[in-house]
């Protein structure tokens, strides 16, 4: 079985803005790409989720979030890297569905459409919600302080199995553990 690791997108991979849906305000956080190509260098598959409660709210369509997830992974592949799933949860958290984070439905259909198991997998975010979805999964969760990620590692009472500064923190350590190096938890 391959091993997964499941991304958030806003704020993890990708600058934070409230809503997004334009295409031209997407830019890559320093040192995502550079995480995400070692991840792939050690053989593991990426997923990219996001939950964008504007399309359940009426503030933009489905159409405008898939330009940004199309314009996240144009940028992704000029630095040689490609996401092999994203899922898009597009419901307001009063509709309590079982896509939206922490709930598992995104981190479970990516599991099973890349062929991973949900033990050994790993979900990075920069939210509560994003280390509770992974805690939820069985899979290691990371926080990275990018995005709301400082706010959270003040605020949140939920605790990821890592805390580190960037995508690339959260890589050095899943390369380390698949590899069999292993790594500290911490």
């Amino acid at each position: 079985m391959a091993g997964l690791v499941v991304l958030d997108r806003d704020g993890t991979v990708i600058e934070e803005r409230p809503y997004l849906h334009d295409p031209k305000q997407v830019k890559l956080l320093p040192n995502a790409a550079a995480g995400l190509r070692a991840l792939r260098a050690a053989g593991l598959k990426l997923a990219l989720v996001t939950n964008q409660s504007g399309v359940g709210r009426g503030f933009f369509g489905l159409d405008a979030v898939s330009r940004v997830n199309e314009r996240v992974m144009a940028l992704l592949a000029r630095e040689g890297v490609t996401i092999d799933e994203v899922f898009v949860c597009p419901h307001t958290p009063d509709e309590r569905c079982a896509c939206r984070k922490p709930g598992t439905l995104m981190f479970d259909l990516a599991a099973q459409r890349l062929g991973a198991s949900p033990v050994g997998s790993f979900v990075v975010g920069d939210k509560d919600s994003d280390v509770e979805m992974g805690r939820r999964a069985g899979a290691t969760s990371f926080l990275v302080r990018t995005g709301w990620g400082q706010e959270t590692e003040r605020s949140s009472s939920v605790r990821p199995d890592h805390t580190v500064d960037d995508l690339m923190g959260a890589a050095r350590i899943i390369v380390a553990a698949v590899s069999g190096e292993g790594a500290p938890r911490g």
